[in-house]
């Protein structure tokens, strides 16, 4: 038995693999990945793969899919958690919303995560019609993560990604020493391994998504450096293989890193989080035209690491 499913009018250009998930919540992941593999999913008559785009009114033909039903959890946020989500705000407008996203939070439910970042915001403004991720940052990663209150803006927004007009820049500490030159650029394919659950994203040579990063020494210390990295694509995990695939993994990256270096920088540092922050974020406001630099601080455990790497 199969299931049919027009895509609504405020679809445009979404990935199959996101709206199946975003409108199965209930279903596992690796069941909905399954049967596109298999596929047993079409669109317009056509077998397609996770990374087809859909768009408004296309015809998704689909097999039924049988899942326990649980019963919603009822969720509220308490006012520790309202005080701590407002903190993180670091810039707001009619149209936009900045934050500073802590390590440790998904963006998004799913997986087993009932409630991430953008369901604890839609509670946080209810009043919003409107509130939608603009882009995302790994669960492990801190930083800056923007916000759409309206879906013009989120449009808009998304084209300029696209069109690689925002600068985005982030800071890293990893393993290892580079004292030839300040300024290294690293361009791959990037493929996603359905194979193996630790190590998601692979280097490919002749398959994936075309990958480019750049990244500038600010400090070599012991066996370790701080640098800055602006990646000029938007890959799952892009910059963690990349530094991988250099050898110079980041430190306590649990799925590309090191780990022997790893647990003897946790009982050395007391740091247990990956030290990957998403330091900034300039784009063009949709509405003024006008350059918006954001700027995320580092988080007092990450500042405490790199005081004690300093003395």
């Amino acid at each position: 038995m199969y299931k049919i499913i027009i895509v609504p009018i405020t679809i445009e250009k979404q990935r199959i693999d996101n709206f199946l998930i975003n409108k199965f919540k209930n279903v596992p992941k690796s069941m909905i990945y399954r049967i596109l593999r298999q596929g047993k999913i079409k669109v317009n008559k056509k077998k397609i793969l996770p990374n087809f785009k859909i768009k408004s009114q296309d015809i998704i033909k689909l097999p039924f899919i049988y899942i326990k039903k649980t019963k919603p959890i009822k969720y509220n946020l308490n006012l520790d958690k309202i005080n701590f989500f407002k903190k993180t705000i670091i810039f707001q407008d009619k149209y936009i919303l900045a934050i500073n996203k802590p390590s440790g939070i998904a963006v998004h439910g799913g997986s087993g995560i009932n409630y991430g970042i953008i369901e604890n915001f839609r509670f946080l403004f209810k009043k919003n019609n409107f509130l939608e991720l603009v882009h995302r940052i790994d669960k492990e990663t801190s930083g800056v993560l923007l916000i759409a209150k309206k879906r013009s803006i989120l449009k808009i927004l998304q084209k300029q990604l696209r069109e690689k007009q925002v600068i985005k820049e982030y800071l890293a500490l990893v393993k290892g020493n580079f004292f030839e030159k300040k300024y290294i650029h690293i361009k791959n394919f990037l493929f996603k391994n359905f194979l193996n659950k630790k190590i998601k994203v692979i280097i490919d040579d002749n398959k994936g998504k075309y990958s480019e990063t750049k990244f500038r020494i600010i400090k070599n210390y012991k066996n370790m450096m701080l640098i800055k990295i602006k990646p000029l694509t938007g890959r799952t995990h892009q910059i963690r293989v990349h530094m991988s695939y250099l050898n110079y993994p980041i430190i306590n990256d649990n799925r590309y890193g090191n780990d022997i270096f790893n647990i003897k920088f946790k009982k050395k540092f007391n740091l247990d989080r990956l030290f990957l922050h998403a330091k900034s974020i300039i784009f063009t406001h949709p509405i003024n035209n006008r350059k918006i630099k954001i700027y995320a601080p580092l988080s007092q455990e990450l500042n405490n690491c790199l005081l004690k790497l300093n003395n």
